[in-house]
């Protein structure tokens, strides 16, 4: 008997909102039934009224809920709406759909002038996926309060689900027009113009809007935010070019997109928006950077176009003396004499001009450390191109002193892994990498993962590690810019070790050094091997894109692109590249992309 009382009583002390939340969590309506229909006789709670009608649902005790929600909508008005809707729900799941309707236009009747609770119910039906009903509520809202401007973020979402984006579009601008919001406007339009029609109608309102109101600012910044989603930087400077000239900004916000550009890899305009700059400011005080990034820009472009022409470094740098000679050797021109050197060291092979200009930008700028440290990381460098490994890791160490817990020390560790496993010294460099994993920095850490994986991968196969070391050499030669030897060993060693573990590394290797060398076609033949061999495996991707982008740009052979890119899409789902793939897949279509 007292085992029977006990849990009697332990359940008589638990409220009823516990013992219902405890039976509908078990799925055990019939009791949660009970439970909630007493909260709803006492108190309007919608959680409760929500549940109860779960478990109705999957009862089927239509008759003992009608009973309840008509003596509910008679005692408690104030909630008639909310017992109208979930009336209608339990109507819906009997198949009787001309009733339930009829039970939601009553609940918004029932709404009448109550604002709040018209934006509740707009938030219920969308989330019952019935957004007529919900534009319907919010509509007679602002009929009712007769004020155009009540709830327009709420519609903006609204017309997204029921696929009408010029209102959408319309709300959201309206919105951030009137209260001057743009970062609410622009994550809104950052979730909801996904689709590239969508995308197209944004940027044609955008511009409509500026010709009809040419002197507010808003559209246009609108229109520059989408535009550098879209990493469109040649419209986006278009557009800031005028906002420039209009409001006054001395070329700061100019000089900010130049800065995006070039972080997005987009040389061309970079240099063309610096070069704007210089033109339009000469006696601006942001001309000395400008002057130097204008060239610096045209160097990223110089450096990634692929094979690198003598003749176009040998111009660069005659820009950089040309700025020196103008501004001085001073802290205005350390940095574009840290350029010059490595510019003169890395394509030129001029070490000995390379180290001298090094030490005229650590004399300009003895008095910032960083920037004197960074040039201590570029002589290590200098060292390690003229075969001098001893002076690097002697440099690359004092950095490392110099800025112990800080970005430029970590820069200088991973410097010194890499010569470690450059001279076959694999333990030593795994040691400094599993500390480096941690870095404060995501590049370092993940430069440093990725090595470790390699070494890691690769070594412990045999007593003499000799494929890794051979590997390891070659590395080294590609980072003195010599390739023709590098591609040399390169073969050698998957002729020796294509069943070795390394082989998928050797080949995309090899693939990568000819398309810097413009060597397209041995480039293919490569990254085929590497598809057909280890497609299953960590380049497969890779190597499928970057085949379809040789296809695409050098090889001129855009069905076989297409082709490429659809694969990649089909097969590797999860890609970093898929993106990119369906961008370019549509362009070689022929679709409009915007």
């Amino acid at each position: 008997m007292i085992s029977i009382l006990v849990p009697a009583a332990a359940a008589l002390g638990q409220s009823d909102r516990e013992l219902a939340e405890e039976y509908f969590k078990s799925n055990d309506c019939p009791k949660a039934i009970t439970y909630y229909g007493n909260i709803l006789k006492s108190s309007f709670e919608k959680a409760a009224l929500k549940n109860y009608t779960t478990c109705i649902v999957k009862t089927k005790e239509w008759s003992a809920a009608e009973q309840l929600f008509k003596k509910q909508i008679k005692a408690d008005a104030a909630n008639s709406s909310w017992y109208h809707i979930y009336w209608g729900i339990m109507l819906e799941a009997q198949g009787k759909a001309q009733e339930a309707a009829k039970r939601n236009e009553q609940a918004i009747a029932a709404a009448g002038s109550r604002i709040d609770l018209r934006r509740d119910m707009a938030e219920e039906f969308r989330t019952q996926n019935k957004p007529e009903l919900a534009r319907t509520v919010l509509l007679e809202a602002r009929q009712i309060t007769k004020r155009d401007d009540l709830f327009q973020l709420e519609l903006a979402s609204v017309y997204r689900d029921l696929n009408s984006p010029e209102k959408m579009i319309d709300e959201l601008l309206s919105y951030g027009m009137r209260y001057q919001n743009t970062e609410v406007v622009q994550n809104m339009l950052q979730d909801f113009t996904k689709d590239e029609k969508e995308q197209a109608l944004l940027e044609k309102v955008l511009y409509d809007k500026i010709q009809k109101f040419p002197n507010e600012g808003f559209y246009n910044e609108l229109l520059i935010w989408y535009q550098i989603q879209k990493k469109d930087f040649y419209k986006a400077f278009i557009q800031e070019r005028s906002l420039d000239k209009r409001f006054k900004h001395n070329g700061a916000r100019l000089y900010n997109l130049g800065n995006l550009a070039l972080q997005n890899q987009d040389y061309a305009n970079a240099g063309n928006i610096f070069d704007y700059l210089v033109k339009e400011y000469p006696k601006g005080q942001l001309y000395p950077v400008v002057r130097r990034m204008a060239i610096f820009a045209r160097e990223e472009q110089v450096k990634n176009t692929y094979p690198i022409k003598t003749a176009e470094v040998q111009k660069l740098l005659g820009q950089y003396q040309a700025l020196v000679d103008e501004l001085g050797v001073n802290l205005r021109t350390m940095e574009a004499l840290r350029n010059m050197a490595i510019l003169n060291a890395f394509y030129m092979n001029d070490f000995k001009v390379a180290i001298n200009i090094l030490q005229k930008a650590i004399e300009a700028g003895k008095q910032e450390k960083n920037f004197v440290d960074k040039c201590k990381l570029d002589l290590g460098d200098i060292y390690l191109l003229q075969g001098e490994p001893w002076e690097a890791t002697l440099v690359y160490s004092q950095v490392e002193k110099s800025q112990k817990d800080d970005l430029l020390g970590y820069e200088a560790k991973l410097r010194n892994a890499k010569l470690h496993y450059f001279k076959g010294e694999f333990e030593l460099a795994k040691a400094v990498l599993d500390i480096l994993k941690k870095a404060t920095s995501r590049e370092i850490a993940n430069d440093a993962n990725e090595l470790s994986l390699l070494i890691m991968d690769n070594t412990g196969l045999d007593s003499t590690e000799a494929a890794m070391k051979q590997y390891s050499n070659v590395e080294l030669l590609l980072f003195q810019n010599k390739r023709f030897d590098a591609l040399d060993t390169l073969k050698q060693l998957y002729t020796k070790y294509q069943n070795h573990s390394l082989a998928d590394e050797i080949l995309w290797l090899t693939a990568r050094t000819y398309i810097k060398l413009d060597s397209n076609q041995q480039a293919m033949e490569n990254l085929q091997t590497l598809y057909a061999k280890f497609g299953h495996d960590i380049y497969g991707d890779d190597a499928l894109f970057t085949m379809a982008k040789l296809l695409q740009e050098k090889l001129n052979d855009k069905d076989q692109a297409m082709k490429f890119y659809q694969e990649l899409m089909e097969k590797y789902p999860g890609s970093i590249f898929v993106a990119e793939s369906r961008k370019r897949f549509r362009q070689l279509r022929g679709d409009v992309i915007n």
